[in-house]
């Protein structure tokens, strides 16, 4: 009898069927012996499939787990897939718009059902291919984020960190993207140049003696104007510090301070103070104590805290009737064109909004240290 070798290596031909085997026979399960030796992975977004950085860290993880177990560890490498909350949504989200379904529409326990759909078609689509990357974990134990076994030990960890003073809860500006109505992190965000416009406003002296004019981009969160700014030893403003202007398109006395922070050689050397809209003024307004007026819903729409007239509208049509009503009553000094940096949310193309809101922090002092 004579065999023929293949002329090149064909891994189709058996790695499946060993894999299969191996898979069946249970060696990939601990073998409740020796010392444990474990690796909890990463577990990968089931909003797609693997890409070339889930194969290396996937080998490096896999060298090590076969190498302890047959070195006689008793070895765990738990798999699992990561629900990837801000990412799947955005998928599914999508998914549901091409039927004519929107989130908001479905409700969170109808919208929660179409996520596991979703996971039970992408997710068994990455464990195929962890499967056929040879992958030598306990499929038997795997799980998803939103399984109530894990979802129980997030909130024990969570419970446990805050308990020890590591996590808690504040009042922050952060970025939020109105579109998916939530934080993004800074690494989420993409400041792109564009041309936009810079708009100089009257803002009268309480007293009627005269007026201070400042310049902005964005117009309309002159509505939750708290104060405006001059430097302390700005010879022209001195004399004003400590007095009030009235804010204009509201019945608000604000007071004139003074900070460091203004370059007297920009502009006319006064600037607007917007706390809950704007992280420069958010750090600024935290020394002077200075109120924080938030003027938007989580979806970029104006709230209570302005007058009425301008209540109830997107942040780009309440832009144009400030600008209108500010031009009617005379106190649009100037409009100019101008170069701006605008933050962009990487996930929506949408406009990001500096947002007041609670969110809880990590406490990363003593955790930093032991990091390096």
């Amino acid at each position: 009898m004579t065999h023929t070798l293949a002329s090149s290596y064909d891994p189709k031909q058996f790695e499946t069927r060993l894999y299969d085997e191996w898979e069946r026979s249970g060696v990939f399960k601990p073998s409740g012996k020796g010392e444990p030796y474990t690796i909890l992975l990463p577990p990968p977004n089931v909003t797609g499939t693997l890409h070339m950085g889930h194969a290396f860290q996937h080998t490096l993880q896999d060298a090590l787990v076969r190498y302890h177990r047959m070195r006689g560890f008793d070895a765990l490498w738990q798999m699992g897939t990561d629900h990837a909350g801000i990412a799947t949504e955005m998928v599914v989200a999508r998914n549901l718009g091409r039927d004519g379904l929107t989130r908001d529409g479905l409700g969170r326990d109808g919208f929660i059902g179409k996520v596991w759909e979703w996971k039970q078609q992408s997710g068994d689509t990455i464990e195929r291919q962890m499967r056929r990357l040879g992958t030598s974990g306990d499929w038997t134990r795997s799980v998803f984020t939103m399984d109530p076994m894990a979802a129980d030990a997030v909130v024990e960890a969570f419970v446990r960190l805050h308990e020890q003073g590591l996590i808690y809860r504040g009042q922050r500006l952060v970025n939020w993207d109105p579109v998916l109505k939530t934080a993004i992190s800074d690494l989420e965000v993409v400041n792109e140049e564009e041309d936009g416009f810079l708009w100089s406003i009257s803002y009268p002296l309480s007293d009627g003696s005269g007026e201070l004019v400042v310049a902005t981009t964005r117009p309309e969160t002159m509505l939750g104007d708290v104060a405006v700014m001059v430097h302390p030893q700005d010879e022209r403003y001195t004399h004003l510090i400590g007095k009030t202007v009235a804010l204009p398109l509201s019945d608000r006395q604000i007071p004139i301070i003074a900070d460091d922070y203004v370059d007297r050689e920009f502009g006319t050397g006064v600037v607007k103070v917007t706390p809950a809209h704007d992280f420069n003024d958010y750090l600024v307004g935290q020394p002077h104590a200075l109120p924080m007026i938030n003027i938007f819903t989580p979806d970029a729409i104006t709230n209570e805290n302005v007058p009425a007239k301008y209540r109830d509208l997107d942040r780009y049509v309440a832009r144009k009737a400030v600008l209108a009503d500010l031009e009617a009553q005379e106190l649009l000094v100037e409009t100019k064109p101008h170069k701006l940096q605008v933050p962009r949310g990487d996930r929506t193309g949408q406009v990001i909004e500096p947002y007041l809101t609670d969110q809880w922090f990590v406490k990363m002092d003593a955790l930093a240290k032991r990091g390096l």
